[in-house]
């Protein structure tokens, strides 16, 4: 099994940053993502990030803005949220995926295990 728990949320002038930590517990995992969830919205992906290679993957609406990262060290992954918009506010999951590699990023369903989410709310 692997655990994780998100941090970092929080309120946020537009045009602010935040830095959303996911820490990881339990088993190894190698392909992770952040995924947002409005109020009456579905759970849309925001970025994804393989360990193997570092390689990254954003949906368009975060790119040049975001930044994913990930911190074996510390068995941490981050996401650098600059320029943010109110469009930007919701709730904020990092999900994990263990084997192999997913289809797509995007999807929500490859991945097996969720944190709980932070909450992040940008005003105007």
């Amino acid at each position: 099994q692997v655990q994780l728990e998100e941090s970092g949320g929080g309120l946020v002038q537009a045009g602010g940053s935040l830095r959303l930590s996911c820490a990881a517990s339990g088993r190894t995992f190698s392909w992770a993502a952040w995924f947002r969830q409005a109020p009456g919205k579905e759970r849309d992906f925001v970025a994804g990030i393989t360990r193997s290679d570092v390689s990254t993957y954003y949906t368009d609406s975060v790119k040049g803005r975001f930044t994913i990262s990930w911190d074996n060290a510390k068995s941490t992954v981050y996401l650098q949220m600059n320029s943010l918009t109110p469009e930007d506010t919701a709730v904020y999951y990092c999900a994990a995926r263990r084997f192999t590699r997913p289809s797509s990023y995007a999807d929500r369903n490859a991945y097996t295990y969720w944190g709980q989410g932070t909450q992040v709310t940008v005003s105007s």
